[in-house]
Parts: structure tokens; sequence; C-alpha cells
């Protein structure tokens, strides 16, 4: 990892586990960040801030709830007055889904919507005007290869994701002046417990571990492949096994992939 984070103050969302977690672990280890760890789980951000071994001047602890997507200015204003500014906001908080469309409530598609893109792109817009007063920043979305293509058993979650990347492409054209970049991350399977949270049709999360979640990339191979992606300030990132090639199939054979997807194992 080279001397891109160094010195530079990282909030990043969802990062009481999985891709979160292993982003702090690089991090406090590889570079001289300061890092605001923000999740629901405030004891589990202080144990992994101490697991990471963050001195007491290089982290801080911010509770939020995407899901409280008005109280995300106020939560903003916070963040910045901790350590002076945020050169980079890494929104990884999220929640997925396991249902077939048909057997999934409504409320369950609008807690996905509110939570993945709403909450996500209220915190977005709660820190953007710090970052154009500071002179730029960057910002990085956790968003799935469902955010580009769907899948069976996904249908809320892809809705939420294709939104973000719609938000974020075009706030990346508005921003441009401003010096502020965008990098959107796509994961494929990879191993955290984003199965295990997965609300089903009737909103209750699915407590069990896809098989396919469970042979994915290992977390900590993702988050050192994701930081390269964001200290080479890419567009968009997708990183994964061999399901990453459905983004090319989208883009070259679509009919290909509508007829992979229709058949695939997805859990």
């Amino acid at each position: 990892m080279s001397t891109y984070f160094n010195d530079k103050t990282i909030w990043i969302t969802g990062a009481s586990s999985g891709i979160g977690e292993a982003l702090v672990m690089k991090l406090a280890a590889k570079t001289t960040a300061r890092i605001i760890l923000s999740s629901r789980k405030e004891e589990q951000l202080e144990a992994i801030a101490q697991k990471a071994n963050l001195g007491k001047n290089r982290y801080a602890i911010l509770p939020l709830d995407l899901y409280n997507y008005k109280e995300m200015p106020a939560i903003a204003a916070q963040a910045v007055e901790i350590f002076g500014n945020i050169d980079i906001l890494i929104n990884n908080a999220g929640l997925s889904q396991r249902s077939l469309a048909m057997e999934t409530d409504i409320e369950v598609d609008k807690r996905l919507i509110d939570v993945d893109y709403i909450g996500t792109v209220a915190i977005t817009k709660a820190i953007l005007p710090y970052m154009v007063k500071h002179g730029g920043g960057q910002i990085a979305v956790v968003s799935s290869l469902m955010g580009v293509f769907g899948a069976p058993m996904r249908s809320g979650y892809a809705g939420a994701k294709h939104a973000l990347h719609g938000f974020f492409e075009a706030l990346r054209a508005e921003l441009y002046k401003e010096k502020i970049l965008i990098t959107i991350i796509c994961p494929g399977f990879i191993q955290t417990n984003i199965s295990m949270n997965a609300v089903t049709g009737d909103g209750s999360s699915q407590g069990t571990m896809d098989d396919a979640t469970k042979k994915g990339m290992p977390v900590h191979i993702f988050a050192r492949k994701m930081l390269n992606a964001i200290q080479r300030k890419k567009y968009q990132q997708a990183i994964g096994g061999k399901e990453v090639m459905g983004v090319y199939l989208k883009r070259f054979f679509p009919v290909w992939l509508a007829r992979i997807t229709r058949k695939a194992k997805v859990v």
C-alpha cells in the first residue's frame, strides 16, 4: 500500500464487521490515517479499534443508523469536528436480501431503499459542503455486482444498488470541478456475514450462511483490493471471483447473462 492514505481522515460506515472491519484493520496496520468508525454497534466498534491497535489520537467512534437518515447532517457535523475535516468517506454500511420478489413484503423493499440508498445518499450530502470548503475529497461507496445486473432473490437489493450507481455517477459529474472524487466498488461473493444478516420476505434475518458467500473471496484480500482501487482513484471497480465476469457480459452479451442468471446458484 502506498502513502496515499497517510495522515488523511477516513470515515468508514458499517465498520463493526465484515468489509468495514477489514478496512479498519488494513488502514490501521499499513497507514498513519485517522479513522472514524461508524455503525449501530458502539461496543463492537470500540473492540475493533482496540483489536487494530489504534492509538487514542488515531480513531473515534461515531454511532449511526442509516435508517435514521434525517440525523445525518448533525452526525456529519460531529464527524468533521473530531479531526477538523473528512478526506475520505467510505460508504460501506448496508443491508442485503434473500427472497423472491413475489414473496417479499413491500415494506421490506422500502427498508432496503431507506438503508442502502436513502441513508447512503443522506450521509454523502451531509458531508459534501465540508469537503467543498476543504478544497476536495473522495467518496467511496460499496455497491455490489447487483448494482450492475440483477439476480434471483435480490430484487429489492438490486433495485437499491442500481439507484446508488445512478446517484453517484451523476454526483461525480457535478463535483468534478470541486475536486471531489467518486469511487464505486462492486463486490462479488465475499466471506462476510452479509447473508446471515440479509432480510427475507417478511423482514426477518436469514440467519444462515450462503454457500456462495462461504466460498467467496476472503475479506482481508477484498479490503486490500478495494483500498488499492481507492488510491488509484478508479471510477468503478468490480472485485470478487468469476462472478465479476457478469459486468462484462451485461455490457457485451446481455442475453447470455440473462440465461446464466436464470440458472445460477445465487445462495
